[in-house]
């Protein structure tokens, strides 16, 4: 009886789990199409059905299955059926970039960087807003009174909120939205996205801003040509985000890229993080300028601009500080390089304005401590493509294979 009993609680339980498989089997196969349809027309442009299938290799009621959900979700829109030689031809379909917008969002030190774009990250407008305190709750206030302001400003009235994307200092869980640590903000395990997404009710990602600022490059920035990269950011912190074989590095714990914090000094100047004598603490602009003030005798009132014109009047200590801080930086990022053998190094953030008198020195010495040929350093003088990456986050994944990895 007992045996009996068991072998059918034991076919039960078989079919449970063969049930289950076949449904996650056949989810994972219809994600996988979608990303291949729209992946293939993201490079080719429109395509009938049929020729979808041709390219792709999935049968047409697959293309046809998926094509219908893609166009009831707003990403696909039919074209015109136009006459050729042998009749009519069949209707193409496309990607609808106008049909939707994203919203990219650069957090910084008391203001934050706003830009909306179309499905094609194609900036349509931007702002800079203030930011009155730094709190989790302040911030996601601010960020939701931006929204429709953004929205309105695309001047699109039928297009639809596709998402928000969100770029920020820190270690960041970008599965979950959540800023597991930002020592500049002073937080720790904020789940920022879920605090955006509950006041606005559209997916939210959230990233860390050189990572971002890394996927702005790879796809329309100056890393667009390349598969392996060294992303190097050099403004109020010093970050260095990686590009391995086309996809951007995060480490086991989304920490990675946290070059700032090589240790230079011993027991030097006080890092944000808590430490002493990190990178960052003497080569993060905000640093340059603070030596540049002690070896001149500057005011502290003096920033970039002055900075930039010390230089071009051939001011001793301002040269001195660009000196030993492209050798520096060039002498670690060499030993970075080194290890991960890029095509390419992209620089942006606030320290470009210093132009060769900081690059020529890095570019040297990356040189000479090359293990082999040292890659280009490529300056980014863009100053969207650090929101335009926040905004990416959202149009990425629309046609990525993960696209329910927001918040909503």
């Amino acid at each position: 009886m007992h045996s009996r009993e068991n072998e059918a609680i034991f076919n039960l339980q078989n079919k449970i789990m063969s049930d289950v498989r076949t449904k996650g089997d056949q989810s994972t196969t219809r994600a996988m199409n979608r990303r291949l349809i729209l992946n293939l027309l993201r490079r080719e442009g429109a395509k009938s059905r049929a020729e979808i299938a041709a390219a792709t290799g999935l049968s047409p009621a697959a293309v046809t299955f998926v094509v219908s959900d893609l166009i009831e979700e707003g990403l696909l829109i039919e074209g015109q059926s136009v006459a050729g030689a042998q009749g009519r031809r069949p209707i193409p379909v496309a990607i609808d970039y106008a049909g939707g917008v994203a919203l990219g969002f650069k957090l910084m030190a008391g203001s934050v960087e706003c830009v909306v774009t179309d499905l094609e990250t194609t900036p349509l407008d931007s702002l800079r807003l203030p930011l009155p305190a730094h709190d989790p709750d302040t911030i996601a206030e601010a960020l939701a009174a931006a929204a429709p302001k953004l929205v309105a400003l695309a001047n699109r009235p039928a297009a639809r909120l596709a998402g928000i994307g969100i770029a920020m200092p820190g270690v960041i869980d970008n599965q979950r939205a959540v800023c597991i640590r930002s020592n500049r903000y002073g937080w720790d395990n904020v789940p920022l996205g879920d605090l955006v997404a509950s006041r606005i009710g559209v997916p939210v990602w959230l990233e860390d801003d050189t990572n971002a600022y890394a996927i702005a490059q790879q796809l329309f920035g100056l890393g667009r040509h390349y598969k392996t990269m060294g992303v190097l950011a050099i403004g109020v912190g010093v970050a260095c985000s990686l590009v391995l074989d086309g996809k951007l590095y995060r480490g086991a714990h989304g920490a990675a890229g946290k070059f700032g914090h090589f240790p230079h000094m011993e027991g030097g100047r006080p890092c944000e993080c808590g430490k002493r004598g990190c990178l960052m603490s003497y080569f993060s602009e905000p640093a340059m300028l603070q030596t540049w003030h002690e070896r001149s005798g500057r005011p502290e009132t003096d920033g970039r601009a002055e900075m930039v014109a010390a230089i071009a009047a051939g001011d001793k200590a301002a040269h001195s500080v660009m000196r030993e801080a492209g050798e520096t930086l060039g002498r670690h990022l060499a030993g970075l390089m080194n290890v991960i053998d890029p095509e390419v190094i992209v620089v942006g953030g606030e320290a470009v304005a210093y132009g060769d008198a900081l690059f020529g020195p890095l570019r040297a010495t990356l040189e000479r401590f090359a293990f082999r040929q040292a890659p280009p350093v490529l300056l980014d003088w863009e100053d969207d493509s650090w929101a335009r990456g926040a905004a990416a986050l959202v149009t990425q994944k629309l046609f990525d294979f993960e696209t329910t990895a927001g918040n909503a």
